[in-house]
């Protein structure tokens, strides 16, 4: 294999690799969110099941968070707040089984290199000229599993139940969803409140 064509595969795969760090979420919010807020008080409104949830009180501690840092305050348990906030979230997970052609070059071939994948059907591997040699093909196998993950957020006025702000994230990928849910929240409340019925990709590193 030519040394300046083996450099070449290899960066591609660094940015593969690097590009598998980034988590995409759909976010698509609607609100009437006031200008001024005339108290930022807020509290979770939640059925006695979501109380009794682990999962549940997890995922609601990195809203609140999210909420603290945008200024509101949990009211206390005797106080009258001016908002209430409810969450709510679900995923799906489907198994994927991918086969592909790699191929192989006499001489150079490591059984963990398989990052020289077709896609186009008009590519002839035994007659590509950078690969410098006859060679042949293996089909490899790839099991994995995907997760399509789901976080709806509203934020109401306590008093008369308006709803002033609600979004729904969606996302999709290997992580499953109490791993990614921090990153959902994120894309949440990110330039919170942002434009009211535009659905944007929000990308997330992840750490």
């Amino acid at each position: 294999m030519k040394p300046w064509i083996h450099a070449a595969v290899l960066a591609a795969a660094a940015l593969v690799a690097g590009c598998g760090s980034l988590m995409r979420s759909t976010v698509t919010a609607f609100h009437e969110w006031p200008e001024k807020l005339p108290e930022h008080t807020y509290v979770f409104e939640r059925t006695q099941q979501e109380d009794a949830s682990l999962e549940y009180r997890n995922y609601e501690n990195l809203v609140r968070g999210a909420l603290n840092r945008l200024g509101l305050q949990e009211a206390g348990p005797n106080a009258q707040p001016y908002l209430k906030v409810d969450l709510d979230y679900g995923e799906q997970v489907r198994d994927v089984r991918e086969i592909y052609p790699v191929v192989v070059e006499p001489g150079w071939y490591n059984p963990s290199w398989r990052f020289h994948r077709f896609h186009s059907p008009f590519y002839d591997p035994f007659y590509d000229p950078f690969w410098g040699g006859p060679g042949y093909v293996e089909m490899h196998e790839d099991n994995y599993q995907v997760y399509t993950r789901r976080l709806d957020i509203h934020i109401d006025r306590y008093a008369d139940g308006k709803r002033l702000y609600q979004t729904r994230v969606v996302s999709e990928g290997g992580l499953p969803l109490a791993q990614a849910m921090p990153y959902m929240v994120y894309s949440a409340f990110k330039d919170f409140p942002g434009p009211s019925g535009v659905t944007r990709e929000v990308d997330v590193r992840i750490r």
